[in-house]
Formats: structure tokens, sequence, C-alpha cells
């Protein structure tokens, strides 16, 4: 990663999670347009980050939930009674 990604990705961490405390989901939008007001480069950078840290966590999501589905649900065959 260039070093503008490097920045971008720990502020969209950042910002994510301070949306999250905040329960305010309008926070990343009103960074990314103080962002965008001094560098387009930098914004879009961000807002990349940002969909690629919120959909890897969608995706994680799903595998935990499919994860404990198959762990609450019980074997079939090969137990001691089966």
């Amino acid at each position: 990663m260039s070093s503008i990604q490097d920045l971008a990705d720990a502020l969209a961490r950042e910002a994510i999670e301070a949306a999250e405390r905040l329960d305010d989901d309008r926070l990343i939008d009103e960074i990314s347009r103080a962002i965008g007001e001094s560098s387009p480069t930098t914004q879009e950078a961000f807002m990349t980050a940002v969909r690629i840290r919120k959909a890897l966590g969608r995706g994680r999501g799903v595998m935990e939930r499919k994860l404990g589905a198959r762990e609450m649900t019980p074997e079939r065959g090969g137990g001691a009674d089966g």
C-alpha cells in the first residue's frame, strides 16, 4: 500500500469505530466531505478504505453466523451413538 492508502485506511478504521460508538451514520460522510475539500484523491482513498472495511465486516458476520450455526447443530453420524 502507498502512504496515502495507509493513512486513509487508518482514518477509515478510526472513523468507522467512532461512527459506531457515537451511533452516527453520517459521520463518515462528514469526514469524507471535509477531506474532499482539500484533496479529492485522499477522499477517494478514504472512501475506498471505508467500503472495503465495511464489506469485510459483513463477510466476517456471515462467516461467524454460519460457523455459529454449525457449532450449535448436532453432528450427523460418526459419534459414539452413530
